[in-house]
């Protein structure tokens, strides 16, 4: 009897907190973005360091940073005419000179940064608009440095167009899609490189240096789409998965007045890699990225621009791999350059000269420096973003390049990055916290605050009107003795009485990070929303996150799951062993890399978690990309028991809780195969299980109304599998 009085105690307690506050739903967060805080978009600086530029109502707008007042407008749409431009636009880029404007029109996307459009010069002065190429969408229309030519991109072959004279030259011949691409990168370097602009204009205008990569040998992969017609459509492209041939790469130097390309001799014994082409300050002297399959040694060359013989500049190693970064800077004094490395264990700043014997290394410490911002040559000061205090916070430093006067610029606790001018005499500080969205103020060069931009007050009135419960940091020791940090959200009429179900989030992957004191984008409403519904809502960055040095980021090497999973297994015991939890009703959530963990996760800890959702998972390592897979795991040939022992399709005998599984038909990244090769095994292995697929959906799994319908399944799926009673148990 006494216990049921307690129990209708707690109902009753929970009833009127529930009343008094107000419920946060998913057409909130995914429909209507009651919760989405105001941002202000990158700034495009100009060249005095005072002013900027943006898109508003179809115009390009002059604002002075340090007031926020208008100035003038660059560019009206509607003030132009040309029977090509359709009076509407989606990009720009200014000249060096800043004269003429590049305006990008009717933009379609390729992968997840290709994409091809309508490209027209804006002459500032006479105010005429003309197209870079009238007989269709290109890509990557660049100015050169005198702003008096534009390369580009047309059926993967590389164009310019010599504005003076309007005639436009084809430099290559051999473009062929799913064969040859000239000036552009193939899907895998673009994925996993992170570039997609093949070709870089030298310092003087006078050369254009490309890529060539030859993808004949290559695999293809095919999508399946759906578009209400009577057959499907299909998309064949080249994907290289883990062991299959990549494409040949080779790097160009065409010179425009003699009208050659010249070969540059990257070749080696071996399959390589050319992650980056960069020029220096000399535009004679191309600097080109080459690697090996390994991504365990990195060079950097420099090449002759007339003959194409290279020389050694830098050469690193690495037990593990090596990330690829775009942090080299040649100074202007063309006798250094900086560069960030890992070499110490902790990735840190370098100023090597130009022989490539260090000068100095410029940043030490047990801690990472976690973005370059740049370097003031006329100050000598360089200023970067580090997690000094803790891997869960960033602040923003200066330092000068003699290695001294070390400066705190932002300090403040919280998650702080920074947008500096084109002088450095201003930046823009964007700040969050895990409790605060995020807000943009305006400092100057001696970090005193000139105005705020945007504070998101209406975003701090929404979580005191729906009541948000704070995030919570929490950090424990595993049973193998190693730290791990985490975040939790309670309830806000948490009751230390009750047993809550808990629902885990996760990604996991290489180098990220969860676990941080910043803003969480709209997902931090669903959490909030999932709070409500009575679930305490954890996330815990396993061994192979970042900010924690090389060590911790690359113990998982050659093991991709293994160490992450034992970790979040040993946090689901952790949290489990709470006295307002309860063990029995443990589930966790991930996307991609996090799909593939709360899968492995569901089934190697079977005794543990009680459900789990995976949405686009990597299911097998056999199937994903060669530059990301063999990075980490190298091939299956070399490494049969690390693909074997932490694919979790070779366990799918071992599910024993709920698992809802889900995929985008359309994703060019993570194959719709591994979710289709997943359920051949739970059903070989007679295991029941819930999917919901997505068609034309690719990895991101977005458009129109299909957040809001995922999110749906999802939230009922939780609900269902994990909090059915919608009240939590009083403790006996």
């Amino acid at each position: 009897m006494k216990n049921h009085i307690l129990l209708l105690v707690a109902v009753m307690a929970w009833s009127f907190s529930a009343l008094s506050q107000k419920s946060i739903t998913l057409e909130d967060i995914w429909r209507d973005y009651t919760f989405y805080p105001n941002s202000v978009p990158g700034f495009n600086f100009m060249n005095d360091g005072r002013h900027y530029t943006q898109i508003e109502r179809n115009r390009i707008q002059q604002y002075d940073l340090t007031t926020g007042a208008f100035v003038q407008t660059l560019f009206d749409a509607a003030a132009v005419s040309n029977p090509e431009f359709r009076g509407s636009f989606d990009d720009y880029a200014f000249s060096d000179d800043e004269n003429k404007l590049l305006i990008k029109s009717e933009t379609e996307a390729i992968y997840r940064h290709s994409t091809r459009a309508k490209f027209f010069v804006y002459d500032r002065e006479s105010r005429e608009i003309t197209p870079v190429f009238p007989t269709g969408k290109v890509m990557y229309a660049t100015f050169n440095p005198s702003a008096d030519k534009v390369a580009f991109v047309f059926q993967n072959n590389l164009f310019y167009k010599d504005l003076n004279t309007g005639i436009t030259r084809q430099i290559t011949n051999d473009g062929e899609q799913n064969a040859i691409i000239n000036g552009a990168t193939d899907w895998v370097y673009e994925e996993e490189f992170s570039f997609d602009v093949g070709f870089q204009w030298s310092p003087d205008g006078k050369r254009l240096a490309y890529y060539r990569f030859d993808e004949r040998e290559v695999p293809e992969m095919t999508l399946t789409h759906f578009r209400n017609e009577l057959y499907p459509e299909y998309e064949t492209f080249k994907y290289p998965k883990v062991g299959e041939k990549n494409s040949k790469v080779t790097i160009f130097i065409y010179d425009i007045t003699a009208g050659n390309p010249v070969k540059v001799n990257t070749w080696k014994d071996e399959d390589h890699y050319i992650p980056r082409i960069k020029w220096t300050q000399d535009p004679e002297k191309l600097c080109v990225f080459r690697m090996n399959r390994h991504q365990n040694e990195l060079e950097l060359l420099l090449a002759d621009a007339t003959s194409g013989a290279t020389n050694l500049l830098l050469r690193e190693t690495n037990k593990y791999y090596i990330d690829i970064h775009d942090n080299l800077r040649f100074l202007a004094d063309g006798k250094h350059f900086l560069w960030t490395s890992e070499g110490d264990g902790w990735n840190h700043l370098y100023l090597y000269n130009m022989d490539g014997k260090l000068v100095r290394q410029l940043t030490k410490g047990e801690w990472e420096l976690t973005d370059f911002y740049g370097v003031d040559e006329k100050k000598q000061v360089v200023y970067y973003q580090a997690a000094e205090k803790t891997p869960l916070e960033r602040q923003i430093y200066s330092l000068g390049l003699d290695g001294k006067n070390k400066k705190t610029l932002i300090g403040q606790s919280g998650w702080n990055s920074a947008q500096f001018s084109s002088t450095f005499d201003y930046f823009v500080l964007t700040h969050s916290t895990a409790n605060q969205a995020p807000s943009y103020t305006v400092f100057n060069r001696e970090s005193k605050p000139i105005r705020t931009i945007e504070d998101n007050a209406g975003i701090a009135a929404l979580q005191k009107t729906y009541g948000a419960s704070p995030v919570e940091f929490f950090n424990f020791k595993t049973g193998e003795g190693v730290d791990l940090n985490g975040w939790m959200l309670k309830p806000a009429d948490f009751d230390p009485g009750k047993k809550y179900p808990v629902f885990m989030t996760l990604y996991g992957g290489p180098g990220s990070q969860m676990v941080t004191d910043s803003w969480k984008g709209q997902d931090y409403w669903w959490y909030e929303m999932l709070t409500q519904q009575g679930f305490i809502v954890a996330c815990v960055d396993n061994r192979g996150t970042g900010a924690r040095g090389e060590a911790f980021k690359k113990m998982t090497y050659l093991q991709l799951g293994k160490y992450e999973t034992i970790d979040q297994i040993e946090a689901a015991k952790y949290l489990g062993s709470l006295p307002y939890t309860d063990p029995s009703r443990i589930g966790i959530f991930g996307w991609s890399y996090g799909g593939f963990m709360s899968t492995s996760c569901l089934l190697k800890g079977n005794d543990v978690f009680k459900a789990a959702i995976a949405v686009a998972p990597v299911t097998s390592w056999r199937w994903y990309d060669t530059i990301y897979t063999e990075r980490y795991m190298r091939t299956e040939e070399e490494n049969p028991e690390g693909y074997r022992d932490n694919s979790p399709v070779n366990f799918a005998d071992r599910l024993k809780g709920d698992y809802l599984l889900v995929h985008g038909l359309g994703d060019d990244n993570v194959h719709f195969q591994n979710t289709a090769e997943m359920t051949n095994a739970l059903i070989d292995a007679d295991k029941q299980y819930d999917t919901f697929f997505y068609p034309n959906r690719n990895h991101g799994i977005y458009g129109g109304n299909t957040r809001l319908h995922l999110y749906r399944k999802m939230t009922n799926f939780l609900d269902e599998k994990l909090n059915n009673s919608f009240l939590t148990k009083a403790r006996p």
